[in-house]
């Protein structure tokens, strides 16, 4: 499974900062960049890119890329790390940054039999 990404959905800030709010989500402005390891959240989350592009790749390296202006729509449970060079965007969270369980990137646990 993948995000749902809409190319060119948004023009600015103020437009992503109102949509967030109407879903009574909670928003912050990320910078975000390369990371190691696959993993997944327990919350939703939507994305809306400032700067990109913003490159995901998925268990079966698949990459799914959203430039800027993008919205991306990510349910909780999907595992994934971001990939590629550095993107800012503005998230809207589900539940309250500050109420998230730790870690906040769940780790992939792999059967070893």
């Amino acid at each position: 499974m993948q995000f749902t990404k809409t190319e060119g959905y948004f023009t600015s800030e103020e437009q992503a900062f109102a949509e967030i709010a109407s879903r009574g989500w909670h928003a912050m402005v990320i910078t975000a960049s390369e990371e190691k390891e696959l993993h997944w959240h327990d919350f939703d989350a939507v994305a809306f890119i400032l700067e990109g592009p913003a490159c995901a790749e998925f268990p079966d390296g698949s990459v799914q890329e959203a430039g800027a202006g993008a919205r991306v729509e990510a349910p909780a449970g999907i595992v994934q790390r971001n990939v590629g060079s550095k993107f800012r965007a503005i998230l809207g969270f589900s539940i309250e940054p500050a109420r998230m369980t730790r870690p906040v990137n769940k780790p992939v646990v792999t059967s070893t039999t």
